[in-house]
């Protein structure tokens, strides 16, 4: 016998207009709470998987969800194309499907058990560098301020008028990414007296992809990273603005809400410039350290193949049941092939080391650009 049923009970979604039970069970945050209603009556499981309450609570918080345009099985390679699928089950099929799948990844997307990684992979802009490639934006994913007897650091153009901005934009790693926050360290000059610190004012960062190759073609393959990209991108993201403090540390941002992005780009907006330089006279922006604190939904789990790269971008989710458990359950093995490696960091510093040596050859001894404190005297 249904619970509805039951004497002491009333089915108010018989009761109501179905917008209206759509809207009053649309305040259900959590998908356990639809996988719960779905399990009162058969009555409250049709309602929950006709109307799709899993996709639009995954929707409603993520809304970069609402490019997928098809769901895989990926653990038996079984394509489920959703137009297929309708058409040889009136769409009972393809909506319990939905409602397992977006209730499966609202859950993996919020309740990972997956340790905060760094999701940026590399440098694409800078609006200005001034001395290029020694001051590449290149060198603010290096996890530490120097090299052996160098500074690693991006320095923009000097500037007479201190408002004058700067933005920096990265490409962020493969994968399904929900961000949390941003963390900028400002660069301290080793070398004048008072080691100054080359800070921006305030901070604000946008998220987004390329722009249609129908409008910028292959140009952003192109571009050198000391030249501006700005409008190549579509930014469908925009943080409030942040204050930095004048200081030589990891300053963290953490957004407002969670940010999903799949296949993305990162754009550091930097406002306001502090630091006058004493040589020339005008105001410099220095940047030593740039990361990210995401989590990225496990690859064990759910991927997204990308169809298409730019513009109106779409997706093909991949779903793998079988591992969802274990995802939910324990951090997953550092074994996935689009997360930061540990090695990463060892591979800097080897690099590092590489480069002092080859612009040591190249230079000769006195023409050293900086030194350790320890030398300074």
């Amino acid at each position: 016998m249904d619970h509805q049923k039951a004497e002491s009970g009333v089915n108010f979604l018989e009761c109501l207009e179905t917008d209206m039970s759509v809207y009053i069970m649309s305040f259900l945050d959590d998908p356990a709470d639809l996988v719960r209603a779905s399990a009162v009556s058969r009555f409250w499981r049709h309602f929950v998987i006709t109307n799709g309450l899993a996709k639009q609570l995954c929707l409603k918080t993520f809304p970069q969800l609402s490019n997928i345009v098809d769901i895989v099985n990926a653990s038996n390679g079984a394509t489920n194309s959703m137009e297929v699928e309708t058409e040889k089950t009136l769409g009972r099929e393809i909506l319990e499907r939905d409602h397992k799948v977006y209730a499966s990844l609202h859950q993996a997307l919020t309740k990972s058990k997956v340790s905060p990684k760094d999701c940026i992979g590399n440098a694409v802009s800078a609006t200005s560098t001034d001395r290029f490639p020694d001051e590449s934006v290149v060198n603010t994913l290096n996890p530490r301020d120097r090299f052996i007897r160098r500074a690693s650091y991006w320095s923009s153009k000097g500037q007479s008028n201190p408002a004058v901005p700067e933005t920096l934009i990265y490409k962020l790693r493969a994968g399904i990414w929900v961000i949390t926050e941003i963390d900028v360290q400002p660069f301290e000059a080793f070398f004048p007296a008072g080691k100054p610190i080359y800070s921006a004012k305030a901070v604000r960062f946008r998220l987004g992809h390329p722009r249609p190759l129908s409008e910028i073609g292959d140009e952003l393959r192109r571009l050198p990273l000391h030249e501006p990209a700005d409008d190549m991108f579509q930014w469908t993201y925009t943080s409030p603005e942040f204050p930095m403090t004048q200081e030589n540390r990891l300053q963290p941002f953490k957004l407002p809400e969670p940010v999903l992005c799949i296949d993305g780009y990162l754009q550091i907006e930097l406002l306001g410039r502090v630091q006058r330089q004493e040589m020339d006279g005008l105001f410099y922006i220095w940047l030593c350290v740039l990361c990210s604190s995401s989590g990225a939904v496990p690859f064990s789990a759910f991927d997204m193949e990308v169809l298409e790269p730019c513009g109106n971008k779409k997706f093909v989710l991949k779903h793998y049941p079988e591992n969802l458990n274990a995802v939910l359950e324990k951090t997953p093995d550092d074994d996935d092939p689009h997360l930061r490696q540990p090695e990463e960091e060892m591979l800097w510093d080897r690099l590092g080391l590489l480069e002092d040596l080859l612009r040591g050859i190249r230079q000769g001894p006195n023409n050293a650009v900086f030194q350790d404190e320890d030398d300074e005297d």
